[in-house]
């Protein structure tokens, strides 16, 4: 098991590391004909790609995509679809200091722990940016699902701790923070200067929500369409939990509360967020995915060498000081190819 792999029908096989020559990828299982282009990934691309924004890293990357196969005169074969995202600012001397010791909140440890051998660089596979993958798969999915009549919206409802509200989430990729609220911009701009003057860093939520979804996507058991969703969302490194729906908020409710009624024009309510026995309902999908700090703080942090020795740490190098909001689109892209695969599935059955 190498764990690079994701989906059952329409999928996805990643590789590449944040100080490598470059990141890519595989794609089976996307139908042929669909519509697909260099410049159809490269807007997902941009959207996600460093150096945007005032919590963003000043690391510079292009980004540019390379379709190296499945795409004939702009539409899809139906056979394996390789593509490649080139490195050029990488500068992995930051991390050389750094090469003997475990970073706090990073993966050094565990990696360690696994195999014995590490790249300190960045964190190898471990890094945000193996996440550039994910969003290029998720572009292709994206042209499937539209044919599908399936849209999806991913924006920001949180960071630090501070509450926006849901005004408009069709506007939000074009707005700072993929924020839903334009009113709490200045707010977040401000916590972000506060947090970055500190030399620390801030989490928040993302909602993603799916559209024009069927009903009957999803199995019973084990398939869920919800825990596909969490189990996708949660494989993004800085995600440290996810809920459906109402979420954690049902666990204080009455079930006449919680429960979606229904009468002759659909249900009345969403609490369920579009799932009911790991099946889809219809209903818009909505799921949310709570975004811990970035680890890599300026800070002096208490840690130990690969020999248990203890160590005081300061980390240097270029860092977000936020996840959000380049990982909004790595969600949005999770939560599409999940959505790919399971339309295929239920294709099958058919």
């Amino acid at each position: 098991m190498s764990g690079n792999t994701f989906g059952h029908i329409f999928k996805i096989t990643t590789y590449g590391e944040s100080h490598g020559p470059g990141l890519g990828g595989v794609i089976d299982g996307c139908p042929a004909g669909i519509q697909l282009s260099e410049e159809v990934i490269q807007l997902e691309l941009d959207r996600r790609k460093p150096g945007q924004g005032i919590a963003s890293t000043a690391r510079k990357e292009a980004d540019r995509v390379k379709i190296l196969s499945g795409v004939f005169e702009g539409r899809t074969t139906g056979t394996s679809i390789g593509f490649h995202i080139e490195n050029t600012d990488q500068r992995s001397r930051d991390y050389s200091k750094i090469m003997n010791v475990f970073r706090p909140g990073h993966a050094d440890l565990t990696f360690d722990a696994k195999y014995g051998f590490r790249d300190y660089r960045g964190g190898g596979r471990s890094s945000g940016r193996e996440t550039v993958s994910r969003v290029a798969g998720g572009a292709v999915a994206q042209e499937f699902l539209r044919q599908q009549g399936i849209s999806c919206q991913a924006y920001t409802i949180r960071i630090g701790g501070i509450d926006g509200e849901v005004k408009n989430p069709e506007g939000a990729h074009e707005l700072p923070f993929f924020s839903a609220d334009p009113d709490i911009i200045p707010s977040w701009e401000k916590r972000v200067m506060e947090v970055r003057s500190q030399g620390d860093t801030l989490g928040g939520v993302v909602e993603v929500r799916l559209k024009g979804i069927p009903a009957g996507l999803g199995e019973p058991v084990f398939d869920k369409i919800d825990a596909r969703l969490a189990y996708a969302l949660m494989s993004v490194g800085a995600v440290k939990g996810v809920e459906i729906g109402s979420g954690c908020a049902a666990a204080d409710a009455l079930g006449s509360e919680n429960n979606d009624f229904m009468d002759e024009d659909g249900f009345r309510s969403n609490n369920a967020g579009g799932i009911l026995g790991g099946i889809s309902s219809g209903q818009d999908i909505v799921v949310r995915a709570y975004v811990k700090p970035i680890p890599s703080i300026s800070k002096p942090q208490q840690t130990v060498d690969r020999d248990g020795k203890s160590t005081e740490i300061k980390i240097g190098g270029r860092h977000d000081i936020c996840a959000i909001p380049r990982i909004v689109p790595v969600l949005k892209s999770m939560a599409m190819l999940t959505v790919a695969d399971f339309i295929l599935l239920q294709r099958r059955m058919g």
